[in-house]
């Protein structure tokens, strides 16, 4: 069983009008704006999936400030979920500082969405005004024991579009703020995993805490994931692609690379997120 744990869809009238969708929403601009910016529908992630080898991905949309936007995106991934309920997995996503977060929040959960993410705050730092405002929704997300998305990237190295300002520090607070909610971080979580192998207090604090491979091949040699085995243990390491961004083909290619057998290839591409999943679904 291969999932991958990290995908974005859009319905057809922001594929079409990407443009439309600018005012007001500066990330979604920043990083759609090009468009060699790949937009895909549920259809075409089916038909990858079964091109690629995948199973199961977990999709969402884009943390729109706009709420009316976030409530339509989010309308459509439900309508994808549904209608391919063995194929795709559903998440939640929006602004969780929005006034009306935690109402869209439950009302998808009540619909068959399984998570919230990917959260992203892509015009700053994860600073302390917005982990406040995100408690309300992680309680939330808490209560209803489902796993919460959030975009990290490595605070050093070469610049591009969608890599913010968060530091390892905001990273570390932000996980601690909220010892006991399930939560995934993309991108190898900017590096902080490697701070596990410190003997005191890390360890707990990112006890709960998954790390997704979202953009791997563009960010770091296939070393990463001996390393993080190594430093986090392979329970948790998800399979992530940020396809369209690029394919699972060479996630699978860069595993054999990185020297990885069987077993652990499993765990990483599928297992792990079932077993993430099905608590999800328990809860």
């Amino acid at each position: 069983m291969v999932v991958d744990f990290h995908t974005h869809l859009f319905p057809k009238d922001i594929r079409n009008n990407r443009e439309k969708y600018f005012s007001g929403e500066p990330a979604f601009e920043l990083l759609y704006a090009s468009p060699k910016s790949k937009m895909i529908s549920a259809g075409e992630i089916i038909t990858a999936m079964d091109e690629q080898g995948v199973d199961i991905s977990v999709v969402f949309g884009f943390p729109w400030k706009n709420m009316e936007t976030a409530r339509m995106h989010n309308d459509y991934i439900i309508e994808a979920a549904e209608k391919y309920p063995d194929r795709l997995k559903g998440f939640c996503c929006l602004d969780p500082c929005g006034a009306t977060a935690v109402s869209e929040v439950e009302r998808c959960l009540t619909n068959g969405l399984c998570g919230v993410g990917e959260l992203a705050f892509y015009r700053s730092g994860i600073e302390r005004v917005i982990v406040d405002g995100m408690a309300p929704v992680m309680a939330l997300c808490r209560e209803r024991d489902v796993p919460v998305l959030i975009h990290t990237n490595e605070p050093v190295g070469h610049q591009y579009p969608g890599k913010t300002k968060n530091t390892l520090l905001q990273i570390y607070d932000l996980v601690k703020r909220f010892p006991d909610n399930k939560i995934v971080l993309a991108h190898w979580g900017g590096g902080i995993f490697f701070f596990s192998i410190l003997k005191k207090e890390v360890k707990e604090v990112l006890r709960n805490v998954y790390y997704d491979t979202a953009a791997s091949p563009f960010l770091y040699d296939p070393g990463i994931y001996r390393l993080a085995i190594e430093a986090t243990g392979i329970e948790k390491i998800l399979l992530g692609t940020d396809y369209p961004l690029i394919k699972p083909g060479r996630y699978f290619e860069e595993l054999k690379t990185a020297g990885l057998d069987k077993a652990e290839i499993d765990r990483i591409c599928g297992e792990n997120a079932m077993a993430l999943l099905a608590d999800s679904d328990a809860g």
